[in-house]
């Protein structure tokens, strides 16, 4: 039992890890736009994303928790070598990317991880196909969404503003980001925070501490502050990429960009889908880079993002595997 014991906290600590290094590596989903137009200098821009990944903890329910722990695989073929091997695959797969400074998603990394893991275990039977399903539809609708969104937003606005001066619109421009980057960061936090709370979640169900699933409060309030911890540590390499290589920003295209991904991220956390914040946070930068002109997209920084984003789950299901095996041999 004591074995079981010190198990069950070192497996916790590990997810908790694993939601550190989100925080990290997706810092620069919310601080990108707001750092590249200048309008907060990159720590304040962190602290800023931070509180509010934290404060969604006291606005949003735990759906997407509920998928990550029993939509994906079934909870009753889940033991601690399977969510160790999820971890470790998620985990490695962050840091080769954040490493790399390649703006790849956690969270299908994670989803990569709990597959490969399951089917390491128990074959292609241990997957919920429903919920596997309604992420990889996420795949290719939230990228969507946020880059058609921007773009309208972009052409909507451009209008509005037709006769304003252009001192006018950056001014005004300048204090909407900061409303735009809280919201999307609040997004960012409601659908990535509960992703590792409902590891932990299935975790202690696998274990006997709860009689039947659920996300005890202590674990959305533990992931939530942690993921903020991370996101305040920032991830500067992938900033770059973000906020400067794909394309430039005004402040104007930066409050575009953020509310059609902050939209895009409550619309999916309302649904109980973990979508990718970082995919919902580039297309929508495309989007708002192409309606200016399709030339000021540096599409080949965009395609190169798009083949990380095409590689994280198989990449990610691997390493989960091996590390399913190895972890079986031993817990």
């Amino acid at each position: 039992m004591e074995h079981v014991t010190f198990l069950l906290v070192f497996l916790i600590g590990v997810a908790l890890l694993f939601d550190l290094i989100n925080g990290m590596h997706d810092a620069a989903n919310s601080i990108a736009t707001v750092v590249s137009t200048r309008v907060l200098k990159p720590f304040q821009a962190v602290l800023w994303a931070a509180f509010f990944n934290f404060a969604a903890y006291f606005l949003f329910e735990a759906h997407v928790a509920s998928t990550i722990g029993k939509g994906l695989i079934s909870p009753d073929l889940i033991d601690n070598a399977v969510v160790f091997g999820a971890l470790a695959g998620a985990i490695a797969w962050n840091l080769i990317t954040w490493w790399g400074g390649i703006p790849s998603s956690s969270s299908h990394a994670l989803v990569g991880g709990i597959v490969g893991a399951g089917v390491a275990k128990a074959g292609f039977s241990a997957i919920v196909w429903g919920g596997l399903s309604k992420t990889l539809y996420a795949i290719v609708l939230s990228p969507v969404t946020g880059f058609i969104l921007a773009l309208l937003l972009v052409l909507l606005v451009s209008w509005l503003f037709l006769r304003a001066s252009p001192a006018f619109a950056d001014s005004l421009f300048r204090r909407l980001q900061l409303v735009t980057a809280a919201l999307y960061s609040l997004g960012h936090g409601s659908n990535d925070a509960q992703k590792t709370a409902g590891i932990i979640a299935v975790l202690l169900y696998s274990n006997g501490v709860y009689a039947e699933f659920t996300v005890p409060g202590w674990v959305i309030l533990a992931c939530y502050t942690v993921m903020g911890l991370g996101t305040l540590f920032g991830g500067w390499r992938i900033v770059h990429t973000m906020g400067s290589k794909i394309t430039r920003l005004t402040p104007m295209q930066g409050f575009c960009a953020e509310t059609a991904g902050a939209i895009t991220l409550f619309g999916a956390t309302s649904l109980g889908i973990p979508v990718s914040t970082t995919h919902t946070i580039t297309s929508s930068i495309v989007g708002v880079g192409a309606a200016r002109r399709v030339s000021a997209v540096r599409w080949n920084i965009a395609t190169g993002i798009v083949y990380a984003w095409i590689i994280t789950i198989p990449a990610s299901a691997l390493i989960a595997a091996i590390a399913y095996m190895l972890a079986s041999a031993f817990i």
